[in-house]
């Protein structure tokens, strides 16, 4: 059996990511719920949607906007389709909420839930690319920034195309329906400071350690915090700054809720891509192309790479 797969994406774009190769593209606006009826189900049938939304900013406005409504307004829009299934990509930090976004998520996820679809809720551990983000600076030869000891925080990182594959078996495999699913890729699970050792190997010499206290962000979170409370730029930088803690302290693995701890061995593995070859792959591409700004703006398509569009499936 295939599926014949609509990807729903933003008005505004015109860039084609080679990640929806053979995919039909429909544009419209997933906070308007008449654009969601009628740009991206057109009034046909639908055996099941896959939502990948996710806020960009993580900004409380966002979070609801993003995170909550657009889901809720597709959920709306798949109930009145008659859509049987919808796998909603969320996120393993939801676990244990204190931020916006978080928050928003759970909403979502318990609306879902208490509806009549069938329902696989899919929450991954860290991305690659959330993990690639100093790989640019370290070939340059700057320090590998880590906050404490480098080792307060782990995880399984997946990629996306990992993370696709066990999405797609969502769509057939009868044993992640009406289930939440923690998925990580290959273990074991990755501190900061493993990462820079990988990333000294790939370099071929020591990448040299920054260690940040994680001091210093209680007391950036501190000052945002109060700034905030005057207008709302600021505290939108309060929001960024509780979520870079948050990062900073909790890893991205099951929570053992007997415990309070965190537990690689209980979180799930799946695909086969590693951090290492990917470090290898972007370090190999600066070195190539040294006055790069952005790998991801020159390999993929930045809009379409963000993880903000909606992908619906019906089987053919």
């Amino acid at each position: 059996m295939g599926h014949e797969v609509i990807a729903f994406v933003r008005a505004n774009s015109d860039c084609k990511p080679p990640q929806l190769a053979g995919a039909q593209l429909r544009r419209g606006d997933v906070t308007n719920a008449a654009s969601i009826e009628e740009h991206g189900f057109k009034g046909q049938a639908f055996g099941a949607v896959i939502s990948c939304l996710a806020s960009r900013s993580g900004t409380p406005n966002d979070a609801w906007a993003i995170d909550y409504q657009a889901n809720a307004n597709i959920l709306t829009a798949a109930r009145s389709a008659g859509v049987s299934h919808m796998i909603l990509i969320s996120a393993i930090c939801v676990q244990r909420p204190r931020l916006a976004f978080q928050h928003a998520k759970l909403a979502f996820e318990r609306d879902l839930r208490e509806s009549e679809l069938t329902y696989s809720i899919v929450r991954p551990t860290a991305f690659f690319k959330s993990l690639s983000g100093q790989v640019e600076r370290v070939v340059k030869g700057k320090p590998f920034l880590v906050f404490g000891n480098g080792e307060l925080t782990s995880c399984k990182p997946i990629s996306d195309r990992d993370l696709a594959n066990f999405v797609a078996d969502c769509l057939d495999d009868e044993a992640k329906h009406n289930a939440i699913l923690p998925i990580g890729g290959p273990g074991p699970a990755i501190a900061p400071l493993d990462q820079a050792r990988m990333l000294s190997e790939l370099v071929g010499k020591e990448v040299r350690i920054r260690r940040v206290p994680i001091g210093l962000l209680n007391t950036i979170v501190q000052a945002t915090s109060l700034a905030g409370k005057l207008s709302t730029t600021l505290a939108a930088k309060a929001e960024y700054a509780r979520i870079a803690k948050y990062y900073a302290t909790q890893s991205m693995l099951v929570l053992d809720d007997a415990t309070g701890l965190y537990d690689s061995d209980a979180t799930p593995e799946f695909g086969i891509d590693t951090l290492f070859d990917s470090y290898s792959e972007k370090i190999e591409y600066f070195r190539q192309n040294p006055t790069s700004e952005c790998w991801e703006t020159e390999k993929w398509c930045p809009e379409e790479d963000s993880n903000l569009h909606i992908l619906a499936n019906t089987s053919t």
